[in-house]
This record gives C-alpha cells, structure tokens and sequence, in this order.
C-alpha cells in the first residue's frame, strides 16, 4: 500500500469526489473525527477537510461534485464538475473518493473509463468489492485498513508521508 500511496501523489492533478460545502453530507461530516483520529481537520474550512488539505498544500485540484457548481475553501472559491468523465486531464489525475459505498463504486467505474490512474478511498468509503475494484484496476488503489492499526488510509494523517516520498523518488528519478 505505500507504493501505491507513492504513485498516487505521483499525479501532476487531483481531484476529490464528494467534496461539500454541506455539513449534512458524507463529504463534509466529521468521518474524518472519528475514523482518522490523528487528522489535520480545521472546523473553519467551509468544505470537506479533504479538499482544504490538498488546497493547504498548493496542489491542483478539482472538486467532483454534481450537486453545486462552486466550493469555497478559505477564501480560495473552485469550480466543481459534475463526475470523474468532466475532468479536464483524467489521466493525469489522482483521485481522492469520500462518498459513501454504493456511489464509490460507481465512481470508481467511471474513473476507471475514463483512465484515472490512481485512486485513494478514505476510510468509511468503500465496502470490499470497492475497494477490491480499486486495488485491481486502476494503476495504484490506496485503501483498507492493513498495516494500519484498523483505522485505515487517510489522505489527512497519510498524505503527507505519501506526498513527501513521491517528490523524493521524482527527484531521483531526474538524477
């Protein structure tokens, strides 16, 4: 699971599908409270924590939702897209999933179609054919509670271990 986290922040975009202003939906709830206990979760963010996180990092990425045509996190307001199909560089982006189990599966499908190269199912995402789904086809699938003490891969306690070792191989990479 480390190298796929790896290639995962290999990606030069992301995207997050789930993303919610909406304090009432799986996105934005405090999942992250109690299934990544250790997170980086701001309350102030005005949308799901896991969009903060990678905009906190300078990172390209695209909301996915179909509910609303603009997020603000901070001060900084995103354009959203409907689905994995409406992103702008599909296979050049990883894709972060905190919808709940029935819709990642079909997201996932989708991501898989349109050739997303990596995927990261945060904890209370995905049931095992999901995750199963993610593991075997796509390019990296992070998921899954291994090695991980039950609580599970989270982009808020993982990413930037993950993020870290991917610059690190790039640089090596160009050596």
């Amino acid at each position: 699971m480390e190298t796929a986290a790896k290639v995962f922040f290999s990606s030069p975009y992301f995207a997050v599908a789930g993303a919610s202003q909406n304090p009432q939906k799986f996105g934005y709830k405090g999942l992250y409270k109690s299934q990544c206990p250790s997170n980086t979760y701001n309350s102030a963010h005005s949308a799901t924590p896991v969009l903060a996180w990678y905009q906190s990092r300078s990172l390209p990425v695209q909301p996915i939702t179909p509910s609303t045509p603009t997020i603000k996190v901070s001060s900084t307001e995103f354009s959203t897209v409907a689905s994995p199909s409406a992103l702008p560089h599909p296979t050049e982006t990883s894709l972060s999933i905190i919808t709940p189990p029935p819709v990642t599966l079909q997201i996932l499908k989708e991501a898989q179609k349109v050739g997303v190269p990596a995927v990261w199912l945060q904890p209370g995402t995905f049931d095992e054919e999901g995750l199963q789904y993610a593991k075997s086809e796509f390019k990296a699938g992070v998921g899954g509670n291994e090695d991980h003490g039950g609580e599970g891969w989270c982009v808020l306690v993982d990413g930037d271990w993950a993020l870290h070792e991917a610059r690190e191989l790039a640089k090596k990479e160009k050596l």
